[in-house]
């Protein structure tokens, strides 16, 4: 009817492109005129929609194909395009494995400068194995491991990963009550192939006992000497002389120091750790470099405490934003053992947690916490796992000896002002030397 009615009255009507009017007629009707704006506005929605359909299209195709700044091409559903893998030659011919892991006491963590954590050994072994030094990429997730590996930028996924990943090879160390296993590209044959033949079960067990020995005091080679040279004379060790001339470099009491050295190689000029530490002071071969001592030297004592008190002069100015001088000390013990940069993460999360990060009582909270899965992967930790309760009981330890120390040793100038040592046991300097009752007496 409405077609016929257009046609009489000299239209022609197209839908849904165009609707030409060829009217011969003076004057439309009215009823024509309502007609043809309906038609207007219902082609005008009708185009919007094929519009809005087409961008949405479009946007799909885009999200599909994009890339990040880098160079990924991402998919929708966050996929990463696999790119080339680095072959077992390329990575012989580089001198490098990349391991792409997650921090954890199983998987990787930091220990006094060295990597730790059962993945990491069984890693450092094939790399070994392969004749390479290997390389560690943490990550916060196993998407991000798997993006990485995809993406070229890590070798393999040193981590027992679920099997329910596409697109990658799982081959090597296997977790069979996770069905979980290692994984590398997809395309990545021969390295596969050379991870399978090498892995035996057996070396889980091995490295696990070598793991526990080298985290335990065994590890550091030592003779034990009394913490107490000479007690009627004053006498702490025969170090004293140097602790003294050196400590004010540190800005610390020479009796802290001394009872630092003990607790670190209970006053053996020769003792040395494991991990490379040598010396009265532990010193690392890479501080002294860092810190001008020759290597060949690192043994002196002399030297040796001299690139202590440097150090710690160091890592005061690293905590200088610790108000208090005695409450900087603990700072700068903890992260002389556990690592600066892991106090700082301590440090953050008292923060978050409304406490006092300048207060080394609430502060020594969250060092223990940082060996829970929950706070080394809050996103305010930035180096994950650290063995916390070490760490706290090194400073306590130290802390106790040197009370013991001061309270039989007198020193003119302690180091730190009189007024910071409230909650650090009181007294102090104040006291008169006395001999020690049975139950303070020093034990070795």
């Amino acid at each position: 009817m409405m077609l016929f009615a257009l046609q009489k009255y000299g239209f022609k009507w197209i839908f849904p492109n165009y609707v030409v009017i060829l009217w011969p007629q003076e004057e439309t009707p009215l009823f024509v005129e309502n007609i043809i704006m309906l038609m207007h506005r219902l082609y005008i929605v009708c185009l919007m929609g094929l519009l809005t359909l087409g961008l949405l299209a479009s946007c799909k195709e885009k999200k599909e194909k994009m890339l990040t700044p880098w160079g990924e091409e991402v998919g929708g559903d966050d996929s990463v395009s696999t790119q080339k893998a680095f072959t077992l030659s390329d990575i012989q011919n580089n001198g490098e494995l990349i391991m792409l892991t997650m921090s954890g006491p199983e998987t990787y963590y930091d220990y006094h400068g060295r990597g730790m954590g059962l993945q990491y050994l069984l890693a450092e072994k094939f790399a070994q194995s392969l004749g390479v030094s290997l390389r560690v990429e943490v990550c916060r997730d196993t998407m991000e491991m798997v993006r990485k590996l995809k993406s070229g930028d890590g070798d393999l996924i040193a981590f027992p990963l679920p099997q329910t990943y596409k697109g990658i090879r799982y081959c090597g160390v296997k977790i069979d009550s996770l069905h979980a296993q290692w994984a590398v590209q997809e395309n990545n044959v021969e390295l596969a192939d050379s991870l399978n033949h090498w892995y035996r079960p057996s070396m889980i067990v091995s490295l696990k006992k070598e793991e526990n020995f080298l985290l335990s005091a065994r590890s550091v080679t030592r003779h034990v000497y009394s913490p107490m040279l000479n007690r009627a004379r004053g006498q702490i060790s025969q170090w004293d002389s140097y602790f003294q001339q050196y400590a004010p470099m540190a800005g610390w009491d020479w009796r802290l120091m001394v009872a630092q050295c003990y607790q670190e190689s209970t006053f053996d000029p020769r003792a040395h750790s494991w991990a490379g530490a040598c010396g009265l002071m532990q010193i690392m071969p890479r501080t002294a470099d860092h810190l001008g001592i020759a290597r060949e030297d690192i043994y002196d004592p002399e030297l040796n405490i001299a690139a202590a008190a440097k150090y710690i002069r160091q890592l005061s100015g690293h905590f200088a934003d610790v108000p208090n001088p005695a409450e900087r000390s603990c700072y700068v013990l903890a992260g002389y053992n556990g690592g600066s940069f892991h106090i700082r993460d301590a440090m953050a999360l008292a923060r978050k947690y409304g406490r006092n990060p300048y207060s080394w009582n609430e502060v020594q909270e969250f060092v223990l916490r940082l060996s829970t899965p929950a706070y080394y992967n809050d996103p305010v930790v930035k180096h994950g796992y650290m063995r916390g309760q070490e760490t706290v009981n090194y400073v306590n330890r130290i802390l106790d000896r040197w009370a013991q120390y001061r309270g039989v040793v007198r020193s003119k100038d302690n180091g730190f002002p009189s007024d910071h040592f409230k909650g650090f046991g009181g007294g102090f300097d104040n006291m008169s030397p006395s001999r020690a009752k049975h139950h303070n007496r020093f034990k070795i």
